[in-house]
């Protein structure tokens, strides 16, 4: 009998064209939690940020739809993962971090300047 490999609980900022219409901008996150969910992952929580704009140009785009995802995933499904994140152009910036627990609510401070 196999051994089933746990999962760990993961917080992931996924950046989307800007460019992208409504429907499309669904499509890829639909892409995005579909890819966990077909590793055996469950996603947790979505947090829609809307369309910023983005700290610095990336590949010639200076706004993007950003969006916040709790999800647990066997660890051995994040390199496949973020290979195919690589190849989504959608997608303009990625990053997961692994964390405890999924937060009740997300409140960001203001930037000091």
């Amino acid at each position: 009998m196999a051994k089933q490999e746990s999962k760990h609980l993961y917080e992931g900022m996924y950046i989307l064209s800007a460019s992208l219409s409504d429907d499309a901008r669904q499509k890829a996150l639909d892409k995005i939690t579909a890819g966990i969910t077909k590793r055996g992952g469950e996603v947790h929580k979505i947090i829609d940020q809307g369309r910023k704009k983005l700290a610095y140009e990336i590949n010639t785009k200076r706004d993007g739809y950003y969006f916040l995802l709790y999800f647990s995933v066997p660890a051995s499904a994040m390199t496949e993962m973020w290979r195919e994140y690589h190849l989504n152009e959608d997608l303009i910036r990625f990053i997961t971090l692994r964390v405890e627990s999924v937060p009740e609510k997300i409140e960001f401070q203001p930037l000091s300047v």
